[in-house]
């Protein structure tokens, strides 16, 4: 049934392209967080070395200090939770998909050793009205290459959240993104099964009020706070003080 509805949504092509117009041009652009991209927090040795890689969200688009973002936050609590000394970056570029990030990124990272990798991906894929094949070959693609590049490090994938509860969508168009982000979702998490990665359960967005920032599509820092919440035990997997 599901899949049923996603193909469905083709036929609701014009009203995506119709909507979708009216929201970028009611919707602010927002430009990255200020401040660092890559930081250290003292603690015990070894180091945990926690690289989140993505779109806007991992560029912390939406609030104004990059100290409030998902990486900065993310690595505070990896800290608190296991005394470690954890190192972080930050690598996040606005309206990137799975493809851009495998193919002008990713080879462009240095290869620190990094023990933990965060993907915030999909979202674009998902907004750009991406089919699943395209989506399952460049972000199947990414996972190949993220294992090639660091083959002992814990790679999690958090899915694309939930285009209805986004205040600046209009209903229907919310409604049809998520039929397609559901089925992103599927082949991502398949995806990873596969290929040595571990997906995260969905971010559960319980006040949107106060998760999204003022442009109503991105997090706000207390989003971004409860993203890192949400992701912490995925991302640790275990590992305790």
């Amino acid at each position: 049934m599901q899949r049923l509805l996603a193909l469905l949504t083709w036929l609701a092509f014009p009203v995506y392209v119709w909507q979708g117009l009216g929201v970028r041009r009611r919707t602010t652009r927002m430009l990255p967080a200020r401040g660092p991209v890559l930081h250290e927090i003292p603690g015990k040795a070894p180091a945990i070395a926690l690289l989140v890689l993505g779109d806007s969200s991992a560029a912390s688009v939406g609030i104004e200090q990059s100290e409030y973002g998902l990486a900065a936050q993310l690595a505070g609590l990896i800290a608190e939770r296991t005394g470690s000394a954890v190192r972080w970056r930050a690598a996040g570029f606005n309206s990137a998909t799975s493809g851009q990030i495998r193919d002008f990124v990713l080879p462009n990272l240095s290869a620190d050793p990094w023990t933990h990798i965060v993907l915030a991906i999909g979202t674009n894929d998902t907004k750009n009205f991406h089919s699943v094949p395209r989506f399952k070959k460049e972000f199947g693609g990414l996972l190949y290459a993220l294992r090639a590049k660091w083959p002992e490090a814990r790679v999690v994938w958090s899915p694309v959240l939930e285009f209805t509860r986004a205040p600046a969508m209009p209903p229907l168009l919310g409604r049809i993104l998520e039929i397609r982000a559901t089925e992103m979702n599927r082949m991502g998490v398949r995806l990873c099964n596969e290929r040595g990665a571990i997906a995260a359960a969905r971010l559960p967005i319980t006040n949107p009020e106060a998760g999204f920032a003022s442009d109503g599509f991105h997090a706000s820092e207390a989003g971004y706070r409860a993203w890192a919440e949400h992701l912490l035990d995925f991302v640790l997997g275990g590992e305790t003080a």
